[in-house]
This record gives structure tokens, C-alpha cells and sequence, in this order.
């Protein structure tokens, strides 16, 4: 492809709201453009990078045994009343109306659809396991739509879901998908990791993610370089956690801590480690006020405490509430002498604290030498300590390590959450009838290509892994209008061409130090650049995008050593 003839316009302009790399190179190489907030264009050069992902995505997914179809990204509401989920949903499902005022949604994802679709054509167990897989936009309100195709609201997905007759069948499948996913990342030549994972508002029983390494990901993840166990910080759980010194605790005492509301001004003032402070944070869910108990030296991980409770909803509690059930100020609330009507859930790691310090539900006020069976109340014991790296490894004991990621992949062992509410159901081999087991494929498209740019960029732009590049070589030609020096570049981009290499030759009339920032900025992995000064030598010049080291070539040896190149930098 001639760029004089592509439709690619870069920029300098760094977009005022990029707050990651990808989002910023994005838009500045002219992958993609925005509409409007968390709605994108995807333009040539974007679309082509898509595409290969895609095309790699489908060979391995049907080397696994799945089958695409496409299905409407406008659903009616019917089936997400069916399933239940157009009230849970919430705020990021787009409802709207037909003329006939009948409740349509734009699909976050197709549960509800491809059940429906199955229920209709399958009944018997002869006909299963199942497994379909489609390549579609989605649309999700974000409420706050940030970092380009990371975070958009209208975003390029590939979702999958399979049928099966019983959990061994759905396993197989799980591991199956599992596999593919890898091949598919590998193939990619992206650096990822497979993560334990919630269910989130998808449900089921058991999900994994897989993350792109990155510097700038948003998600935090521990792994165990001895067991390899690795989950994301909202699932990860710990062996248990070396307790503190225990504090005296022959006499609960009720000791004043004026304007000492944080742990570490409570421990501070009392000359206590935090780790020896119970910190109490009450929240509102749907079902009344929570207290929840965890170490002052670390953190809630409000997941696990929303899983363990069962609720929908789980945000802080209001200074107003905060006070209107404890008494007292926010920093001050503690499970000693708590109304007995608030839900006290307290993380395991507090439980073999002993003499612990805590807030006495009054202003200016906190108690020392607390014991849980001498002075609180009803407290149910739970994992849910937001972990961090470092605590010991829940397989092994060893300390885990952390680092940062971004999702790409989620899959999901739905069980029969939706087949049940949905009445899809098969037949044995006995004639009795059982709601088929589903699994649930999830991969990012634009997202993955995004985390690509993440993980290799530098300061001038993006350095492309050659499976997922727009193209594969760029053809820079310095003089154009130099009939020798563009005969010589024609050439190689024929021969090129002829060789089946995806090539983009550069033949605009432009200043070399405009051409050579613009191949740096949209990083095709392998540059050829024909000037009038090399070909006088009788050579021209080839680099990586990667390490941009130059490589003085005979014409008529470009395509061999191209060739060359290509195969070792294949993915």
C-alpha cells in the first residue's frame, strides 16, 4: 500500500484528555479518532492492527472446536427480564425505545441471546457439548470513559459460550478455551500472565484473566514464582499473616485520643503498631448498614466482602449515617458496644490479635485492651483482606510478588445461572430433563491491541510485535522526485509485494525528518529507507523499529534479509 494512497494522517498534538500511552499513540499515529466520549473510529491503519488480532483469534478458537456466528448488538428487554438482569444490570446498561415504545438495550454482552438462541434448537444430550463464539461491538455506560480502547463505552469484543450436559464436559471445554487464549497471546508476541479472577456481575462459580504486563496496567496482581499460583488483588487470597505483639488486655480501658482519627494517629498517640489497631469502616448495602473489620496496617478488599455478604451494592457509608449509628464522628467507630442491629464481618488476619485497640463509638475516644470474646459482639470471620505483595503465597508460603496488568481475556464457568432462569434444558439418555451447564469467553479486541502499545512503546511511538502490526515493513523513500532513487524504491516495494510481505512504502513528498518521525510514531517492525547517498554506494539501509540499528543491503538482497527478519521476529 502507497501511503499517498491510504487513508493515514498523524499528528504532533498530544490529545488533552490521553492520560495512558496507548490512548495518546493511538490517536496520534491515526489509528483512531474520537466521536465522542468513549467512542472511537477505528481508521485505516487502527482497523488493520484489529483485523490481524482477529484473524489469529479465529484460527485458534476454531482449532479449539468453536464456531462464529454474529447476533444483534440491539437486544429486547424480555430476555434480560428473564435472566433478571435488567434490573441488576445497573447504570452501564444503554436501555432505549423503539418507535413502538418497546424496551430494547444495546448489548454489554449476549448471555441472554445465545441462551435463547440454543433453548430453541437444542434438546437432547446427543447434541451437545456446544460452542459458539462471535466478533462484535459492545456498548457499556461507562460512567467515566478514560484511556482510549482501554476503557471506551462502544469497544471491538470477541465473546464466546459453550453447552455442555454436565460440569466434566464444561471443564474440558474451560481448559480447552484456556489453552487457546494462550496460543492466541503467544502468537501475539505479547508478554501476559493467567490470573485467578471474580465472577463479577457475570456470575458463576470460577473465572480466570489474562493480563498484559504493563508498566501503566490498572489492574494489580500478585503471582508465586514457586507454584506459579497468580490472581488479581480483588480475588487473591494469603496463607495468613504474621500477627503482631499482643498488647496487654487484662482490663478493656476507655483512653482519650483527641482529634486522632486515622490509624496512624491512633498508633502514634498510643505508641502501638497499627498493625495492633482493629480499623472499622461501616458500609451501606441494599440489606442495611455493614461494619467491616480488618488490620489497621492494610486494607478491605470490598469484593470479597461483597461476595461474602451476598449484596448487589456496597459503597462507604455517608458521614451522616456513620454517625447517626455510631454516635460519633467517621474514625472513631469500633465493634465494642456497636448496635447490635449492624452486620459485623472482620477479616481472619484480626482474629489472633489479642489486646487490640480500637474505636470506642464517641468522639475523641478509643479502647485499649480489647478481646473478642470478652468484648465484642457477633462477628462473622472472612477472607477479606485486600492482599499485597509480599504476604505468603495461600498454595506454597512463599511471599508473593507483584506487578501491574491489563485485562484482556476473561472466562468464566457460568454453571447454570442462565440456562436455569432461561429454560434451557436437554433431555438424557433416561429422558429426564436438566438445565445444560454454560462457560463464557470474553477477549477484548481493541483492548488487547492497546495493551500491545503499553508494553512496547518508547518516547517516539510505538514499537509493533510484527503479528498484530498494521504492517509489516515500511518503505521510506528520502527523494521521490529522484527518478533513480524512486525506480530503486519501487523495486523493492514490488519485490516486497511479490514476496507476500504486508508492506507500506512512503512515497510522500516529504522532508526526511518529517518521514523518519512519522516511522518512529507508528513503529512498523522492519525499515527500509532508499536514499540517493546509499544507493550511490550501491546499498540501502534496513533497521528494527525495535533497537533501530542500520544495516547497509544490496537491492537485490532486501527481500531475502526481509524475509529473514520476518521469520525470526514472528510471534
Amino acid at each position: 500500500m502507497r501511503w499517498s494512497q491510504f487513508y493515514l494522517f498523524t499528528t504532533r498534538e498530544v490529545p488533552s484528555d490521553a492520560e495512558v500511552v496507548s490512548h495518546r499513540l493511538m490517536i496520534r499515529s491515526g489509528m483512531i479518532k474520537k466521536v465522542a466520549a468513549g467512542i472511537y473510529t477505528y481508521m485505516p491503519y487502527g482497523w488493520r492492527s484489529l483485523q490481524k488480532l482477529s484473524t489469529i483469534v479465529r484460527r485458534e478458537l476454531e482449532a479449539a472446536g468453536a464456531t462464529e456466528l454474529s447476533m444483534p448488538a440491539v437486544q429486547p428487554a424480555e430476555l434480560w427480564e428473564e435472566s433478571g438482569r435488567w434490573q441488576e444490570y445497573g447504570k452501564e446498561l444503554l436501555r432505549i425505545q423503539d418507535r413502538h415504545n418497546r424496551d430494547f438495550c444495546f448489548a454489554p454482552t449476549a448471555e441472554e441471546v445465545i441462551t435463547d438462541i440454543v433453548r430453541r434448537d437444542v434438546s437432547s444430550y446427543r447434541q451437545l457439548p456446544i460452542n459458539l463464539y462471535q466478533i462484535q461491538e459492545k456498548f457499556r455506560d461507562e460512567i467515566r470513559p478514560r484511556f482510549g480502547l482501554m476503557r471506551g463505552r462502544e469497544f471491538l469484543m470477541k465473546d464466546g459460550y459453550s453447552f455442555h450436559t454436565d460440569d466434566a464436559s464444561l471443564d474440558d471445554s474451560y481448559q480447552a478455551m484456556q489453552q487457546a487464549y494462550c496460543r492466541i497471546f503467544e502468537a501475539c508476541g505479547l508478554e501476559y500472565s493467567v490470573v485467578e479472577a471474580d465472577t463479577g456481575n457475570i456470575g458463576g462459580s470460577s473465572s480466570h484473566e489474562f493480563m498484559v504486563l504493563a508498566e501503566t496496567g490498572e489492574s494489580a496482581v500478585v503471582r508465586c514464582a514457586e507454584c506459579h499460583y497468580a490472581a488479581n488483588t480483588e480475588k487473591a487470597t494469603t496463607r495468613g499473616l504474621l500477627a503482631p505483639p499482643a498488647l496487654p488486655a487484662n482490663e478493656r480501658q476507655l483512653v482519650p485520643t483527641p482529634g486522632a482519627k486515622s490509624v496512624e494517629e491512633v498508633s502514634t498517640l498510643l505508641q502501638i503498631e497499627p498493625s495492633q489497631v482493629v480499623k472499622t469502616l461501616l458500609y451501606e448495602t441494599e440489606d442495611g448498614l455493614v461494619a467491616a473489620l480488618v488490620r489497621g496496617d492494610r486494607e478491605i478488599n470490598e469484593i470479597a466482602l461483597t461476595n461474602h455478604l451476598g449484596v448487589q451494592h456496597l459503597t462507604l457509608a455517608s458521614e451522616e449515617k456513620v454517625r447517626a449509628a455510631t454516635g460519633a464522628p467517621v474514625g472513631y467507630a469500633g465493634p465494642v458496644g456497636l448496635d447490635e442491629s449492624i452486620r459485623q464481618v472482620a477479616d481472619s488476619s484480626v482474629r489472633e490479635l489479642d489486646g487490640w485497640v480500637c474505636g470506642a463509638n464517641q468522639g475523641d475516644a478509643h479502647y485499649t485492651g480489647c478481646r473478642w470474646e470478652r468484648d465484642a459482639g457477633t462477628v462473622e470471620w472472612a477472607d477479606i483482606l485486600l492482599v499485597e505483595p509480599g504476604d505468603p503465597c495461600p498454595k506454597c508460603g512463599r511471599p508473593l510478588d507483584g506487578f501491574r496488568g491489563i485485562e484482556v481475556g476473561h472466562i468464566f464457568k457460568l454453571g447454570t445461572k442462565y440456562s436455569e432462569k432461561l429454560s434451557c434444558t436437554f433431555l438424557d439418555n433416561e429422558g429426564q430433563s436438566h438445565s445444560m451447564p454454560m462457560g463464557c469467553y470474553g477477549l477484548g479486541i481493541g483492548r488487547t491491541v492497546a495493551a500491545a502499545i503499553e508494553q512496547n512503546h518508547d518516547e517516539d511511538g510505538i514499537i509493533w510485535p510484527r503479528p498484530l502490526a498494521p504492517f509489516e515493513v515500511l518503505v521510506n523513500v528520502l527523494n521521490p522526485k529522484d527518478p533513480e532513487v524512486s525506480a530503486a524504491a519501487d523495486a523493492i516495494y514490488a519485490s516486497l509485494r511479490e514476496a507476500g510481505v504486508d508492506v507500506l512504502y512512503d512515497d510522500r513528498d516529504e522532508r526526511p525528518g518529517v518521514k523518519f518521525k512519522d516511522a518512529d510514531l507508528i513503529g512498523i517492525p522492519v525499515r527500509i529507507v532508499v536514499g540517493g547517498r546509499s544507493l550511490a554506494q550501491g546499498t540501502v539501509e534496513l533497521s528494527h523499529r525495535r533497537d533501530r540499528e542500520r544495516h547497509a543491503v544490496a537491492p537485490d538482497a532486501v527481500v531475502s534479509r526481509v524475509l529473514e527478519w520476518l521469520s525470526a521476529d514472528s510471534g
